[in-house]
């Protein structure tokens, strides 16, 4: 499945090579089961500006920076545009909330799979629509000795968030300059897999939500696979169908 997938992707981009030097990891629903919480601090934030605001709508937009989501709302509910100032003020209170709720767990699978990686000689870079310094401290905790804050991109690193290109792109870049054909991304949100697939680089759909797996490859996945446990199993696939 995988040795085709790459095969698939090669074709598709004219790419002579692929040779991963770097694994790119989204965070929330990647890797950590986070995203219940995140739904839920969605929904009661955005109803204290008059937002109407659903579960399918934070899964529909993870991966995207909030102030680009509260923008976009704002914009289709109230027919008014905000200047990111307003929509960080607004994020900031989703922010709070979500942080008042327990800690989410990190996935089974996801310390094996940076194990694997590493012991590879393959850098490990997280790309973020978060901009939650609380977050960016507990991702170089939970991960020491797999991860750098050097390697994390942010929503404060890019000015266009995903779907755009642009945050995986600096992945590539702050993990060593690399290449598309370089560059292995792993995300569960359409929005984020969209991201990985612009950039050009071999995009792994985790679907650890409640989308139907269409929702991944129809934007972009080269493959979709159910949970990190199954990327651990075929890892030496992966290393096996480099040339």
């Amino acid at each position: 499945m995988i040795k085709e997938a790459i095969k698939q992707y090669q074709l598709s981009h004219n790419f002579d090579h692929f040779d991963p030097k770097c694994v790119l990891f989204d965070m929330d629903g990647v890797l950590y089961d986070s995203m219940r919480n995140h739904a839920a601090a969605w929904q009661e934030a955005m109803a204290q500006f008059d937002i109407h605001f659903t579960d399918a709508d934070s899964y529909a937009t993870e991966g995207a920076r909030g102030v680009d989501t509260i923008r976009h709302f704002v914009r289709k509910q109230q027919g008014r545009e905000i200047d990111e100032a307003e929509a960080q003020r607004m994020y900031d209170v989703k922010a709070d909330l979500f942080h008042r709720m327990p800690t989410a767990e990190i996935f089974p699978g996801v310390l094996d799979i940076m194990q694997k990686i590493q012991s590879s000689g393959l850098t490990i870079g997280v790309v973020t629509g978060s901009g939650q310094r609380p977050l960016i401290k507990r991702l170089l905790s939970d991960f020491q000795g797999f991860l750098t804050e050097d390697h994390i991109v942010s929503a404060y690193d890019v000015q266009r968030g995903k779907p755009n290109p642009d945050p995986y792109l600096m992945g590539l870049r702050k993990t060593g300059n690399y290449e598309p054909w370089q560059g292995i991304v792993v995300e569960n949100a359409p929005l984020g897999v969209r991201a990985g697939s612009a950039a050009n680089i071999f995009t792994v759909g985790i679907n650890s939500g409640p989308l139907p797996d269409s929702a991944l490859s129809d934007n972009g996945a080269n493959v979709v696979l159910q949970r990190m446990t199954e990327l651990c199993d075929l890892w030496g696939e992966i290393l096996a169908a480099r040339n």
